[in-house]
C-alpha cells in the first residue's frame, strides 16, 4: 500500500448470496463484471457504468479521487444489495403471471483511489428474468450506494491547486 493511501481505504471483497460487493484500486473489468450475472434463468442484465466525465459545472475535471472507510463500506453495500433482493423476492409481480419473480444476482464494484477521466468509477450489474426487475434494483442500488455508502470523492480542476481540492460525499449528479 503506498503511503499516500488512507489506511482505512483499502480494498474490500464480500461474497454475498445475492452476489458480490467489492471495493478496489484496481481498474474496473467491465466485461468481467457483467458476466459475473450471467445466468441460464435471467432474461434481463441491467448494468450501470459510471465514468469520471471531464467537466463539472463548467469546469475541467482532470481526475478523481476516492477513498471509504472500506470495512464499513463493504458491509453498507452489501445491505443494499440484500435490501435490493428481498424487496424484488417479496413485490415484484407481472400481470401475465400469478407469482413472484426475483432477481438473481447483483453485483457492484467500486473503485478507490485515482479515477482519470474516461474511466469507470462505479459498475453494477443485475440479473433477473425480467428487465423492469433488473432496471429497477439497478438503479435503486446506485442511488442508495452514493447515499449511504461510506465512499468520498475529490475532484480535481484544470486552472486549480492540488489543495484547493476538497473531499465530499459521494452524491452528487
Amino acid at each position: 500500500m503506498s503511503t499516500s493511501t488512507p489506511s482505512a481505504s483499502v480494498d474490500a471483497l464480500l461474497d454475498i448470496p445475492e452476489g458480490i460487493c467489492v471495493l478496489t484500486h484496481a481498474p474496473l473489468a467491465v466485461e468481467d463484471i457483467i458476466k459475473s450475472v450471467e445466468d441460464d434463468r435471467a432474461g434481463a442484465t441491467a448494468v450501470f457504468i459510471g465514468t469520471t466525465r471531464n467537466s463539472f459545472k463548467g469546469k475541467v475535471v482532470r481526475r478523481l479521487d476516492y477513498q471509504a472507510y472500506s470495512k464499513l463500506a463493504i458491509k453498507t453495500i452489501a445491505d443494499i444489495v440484500r435490501a435490493a433482493h428481498a424487496t424484488h423476492a417479496r413485490s415484484a409481480h407481472h400481470p401475465e403471471h400469478d407469482k413472484v419473480t426475483s432477481l438473481i444476482r447483483s453485483v457492484v464494484y467500486h473503485r478507490l483511489g485515482t479515477v482519470p477521466v474516461g474511466e469507470p468509477s462505479i459498475v453494477i450489474a443485475v440479473s433477473s428474468p425480467h428487465r423492469k426487475e433488473a432496471f429497477t434494483a439497478c438503479e435503486y442500488i446506485l442511488e442508495e450506494v452514493k447515499l449511504k455508502a461510506q465512499i468520498w470523492k475529490r475532484e480535481f480542476y484544470e486552472g486549480e491547486r492540488e489543495e484547493e481540492a476538497e473531499w465530499k460525499a459521494n452524491i452528487s449528479a
